[in-house]
This record gives structure tokens, C-alpha cells and sequence, in this order.
């Protein structure tokens, strides 16, 4: 792509407006965020009275931890007890300080946690530890940096419960919630809160690792360390990884606790993204081929006039943009029925998204409102 940077993607002096927002682990800035643009979205989302109940997990009966009191499963104890065994400490090896992380088993020899998580320890090699302090090896299999996802294969797993996938498309706000990890290295911890908000547009990381999110806000205690770890519902399925934490301010490189607004990736995109990660190694995202201005001040996207060769202006020659007819100077005030605030939202709804799905887009030119369709590319293509 020319200059290094795909379309799509904000310049490296980007600086993002609003509260400063961190990662659990290492210390990242995300991007302001706002209710603006979601709420059409989220109200969509609700549940209907009268609608089928919660499914269950089908696989969680982890045994009760030996000497403990156990709990009805459809209980917060209950469902922390039964889920725990299959929440694991995320560390690099060998004695030098650093960060930790956490992760959940999906299948006999594969953990889900962060890519920030993984990436700040894979060169010291990683360890997993197990709730009762089994320790493997490991090492990553699939990372996608764009949506702070990673994979890692256990060299020597033991016989834990999968974690189930729910369906996080039928989450709603208020819904229970429990968040398991290793906030600060305490391993096995257990939170509980309620579901926030929907749709909450937030940007981890910086550069080439960074990922955006069309997260599930929730105000579970999360702290550094949580990061990869499962939040689940009543029924112990996976909704969601938790992945950032906003906080009132700190200085560069300092940690800070939780306030209540901690973000997690919808299980959805981690389901799909997991497996495309085990069989390939990694696992594109969507993108539409254009730059968009991220110091534009005013409502909406615009595709700024500036580009290399390759391009038309800041637009892909014969990209998804280009052929769906959008031209620099264009600015982008609607996706997908979603209304579009700045270019950082847009962003995260793209990658919400899947290559070579189609998305109505309305947009302004010379300040009068046209629409048209586009089908998504691919970050590989």
C-alpha cells in the first residue's frame, strides 16, 4: 500500500480528544468515545419481552474446587466456581519483572487472551498458568493486532472444560455479568456488574499494533492484568475478552485502577476471528479503501484530498470506496444505519465488520447528502 499505511488508517501523529482511556497490562491510549452514533444501534439490540430464555453452557461442569462450598450453578458463585478452572495467569518466563495477563481455554490446547498481552512477553517466552498451578509452556499460533486478539497452543495443556462462546449480538444493557482474570497477578480473581453499554467505539495501542473495537462497556472491576480474560454471563458463556480500562488520568507509564469502565471485545468477532486464527495464523479485517482525516472537526468522516500513487487522492484506485463511487472531499455521516461522528467511530465500525460484507453508506458532497452501498475489502487483499 503506498507509504506503508493502509487506507482507512489514521497517520502515525494522530492524538486521539477526551478522557484518557488505558489498557489493563501494558499502559495504551484509547480513544474518546461518546454515546453519539450508538444509540439507534444499541435500542435494536434490546431483548423483546416474552423471548426464549438465556442458552446455557453446555460443557461447564468443571468440578467445584476441593473444600469449597458449592454453589447452585445459575448463581454468581455458582457460575464462578464452574468457569474458574478454565481461566488461566498469563506471564513471561523466567524472573525478570513485567506484565502479566490472563486468557480462558477454548478447546484442549488453545487459550484466548490479548495480543497486547501476548506481544509484550512472546520474545521472554510465555507461561500459562492453571487455577491450580499447573504451569505449560506456550507459545502464539494467530495474532491480529487490529482487533487485539491472540491465540496461543499449550505445549502441556491438562483436562479442563472448554469455555463456550455465547452469542453476544443478544446482549443487552443491565445484563449480568462476571469478569474472571489476573488483575495484578492475582490469579483466579472474580468480579461481578452489569452490561453498560453497547457498541462503545474504543481504540488500544498505537501504530501497527493498533486495534479497534466496537467493545461491550461494563462496570465488572477490571484492572491491569485482566487483560484476555472472559466476561461471561449467568449462564458461564463467553460474551465477552476483556480488553481496556478508562480511567480519570495517570502519567505515561503509570497504572491505574478500575473506575468502573472497563471494555471487552464481543464474543461474536472473537469467535469467528479465533478460528480463523488456529487454521491460518491470522485473520483479516475489513477496511474501505480510503484514508479518512482524524483531525476533522465537524460531524462525520471526510476522505481528505491529499494521497500517493495508487490512489485517488486518499482513495484506493478501484478499492471499495472508489468502486462504490466515493471521492476525496466526501464526508461520511452514516454506516451501516449507524451515524457516524468521526473518522476513529468509523474506523471501529468497519472493523466490526467482515470482509466482503456490504454496508449502506450515506455521505456528504458539496454539503448535499448522497448514499450508496459498498462492499468491504480485506486488510490482506
Amino acid at each position: 500500500m503506498p507509504g506503508g499505511r493502509p487506507p482507512g488508517a489514521p497517520g502515525p501523529a494522530a492524538r486521539r480528544r477526551g478522557i484518557p482511556v488505558w489498557a489493563v497490562v501494558s499502559i495504551v491510549a484509547v480513544v474518546a468515545f461518546a454515546s453519539a452514533g450508538a444509540g439507534g444501534v444499541v435500542g435494536a439490540l434490546f431483548t423483546e419481552d416474552g423471548a426464549d430464555a438465556p442458552e446455557r453452557s453446555r460443557t461447564l461442569d468443571n468440578e467445584v474446587p476441593s473444600g469449597a462450598p458449592s454453589r447452585a450453578p445459575d448463581t454468581i458463585a455458582g457460575v464462578a466456581q464452574r468457569v474458574s478452572p478454565s481461566v488461566v495467569l498469563i506471564q513471561g518466563a523466567g524472573p525478570e519483572p513485567g506484565g502479566n495477563g490472563s486468557g480462558f481455554v477454548i478447546d484442549d490446547n488453545h487459550v484466548v487472551t490479548n495480543n497486547h498481552v501476548a506481544a509484550a512477553i512472546e520474545q521472554r517466552g510465555i507461561e500459562v498458568v492453571y487455577s491450580d498451578g499447573h504451569v505449560s509452556e506456550a507459545t502464539v499460533v494467530g495474532a491480529a493486532p487490529s482487533s487485539d486478539l491472540a491465540v496461543l497452543q499449550l505445549l502441556d495443556p491438562i483436562d479442563v472444560e472448554p469455555l463456550e462462546f455465547g452469542d453476544s449480538d443478544q446482549v443487552t444493557v443491565g445484563d449480568t455479568v462476571i469478569a474472571i482474570g489476573a488483575p495484578l497477578g492475582l490469579e483466579g480473581t472474580v468480579t461481578s456488574g452489569i452490561i453498560s453499554s453497547l457498541n462503545r467505539p474504543v481504540t488500544v495501542g498505537e501504530g501497527r499494533d493498533e486495534a479497534y473495537l466496537n467493545a461491550l462497556q461494563t462496570d465488572a472491576a477490571i484492572n491491569p492484568g485482566n487483560s484476555g480474560g472472559p466476561l461471561v454471563n449467568e449462564q458461564g458463556m463467553v460474551i465477552g475478552v476483556n480488553s481496556a480500562i478508562a480511567t480519570m488520568g495517570a502519567a505515561p507509564g503509570e497504572q491505574t485502577g478500575s473506575i468502573g469502565l472497563g471494555f471487552a471485545i464481543p464474543s461474536n468477532k472473537v469467535s469467528r476471528m479465533t478460528d480463523e486464527l488456529i487454521a491460518t495464523g491470522e485473520a483479516p479485517h475489513a477496511v474501505i479503501g480510503a484514508v479518512l482525516d482524524v483531525h476533522y472537526q465537524e460531524r462525520g468522516a471526510r476522505i481528505p484530498e491529499e494521497g500517493g500513487s495508487g490512489t485517488r487522492g486518499s482513495i484506493l484506485r478501484d478499492g471499495p470506496a472508489d468502486r462504490a463511487g466515493l471521492r476525496p472531499g466526501d464526508v461520511i455521516i452514516e454506516f451501516g444505519g449507524a451515524s457516524v461522528r468521526d473518522a476513529n467511530q468509523l474506523i471501529t465500525l468497519i472493523q466490526s465488520k467482515e470482509p466482503g460484507e456490504q454496508v449502506d453508506v450515506v455521505f456528504e458532497r458539496d454539503g448535499e447528502p448522497q448514499d450508496t452501498t459498498l462492499t468491504l475489502g480485506s486488510s490482506t487483499e
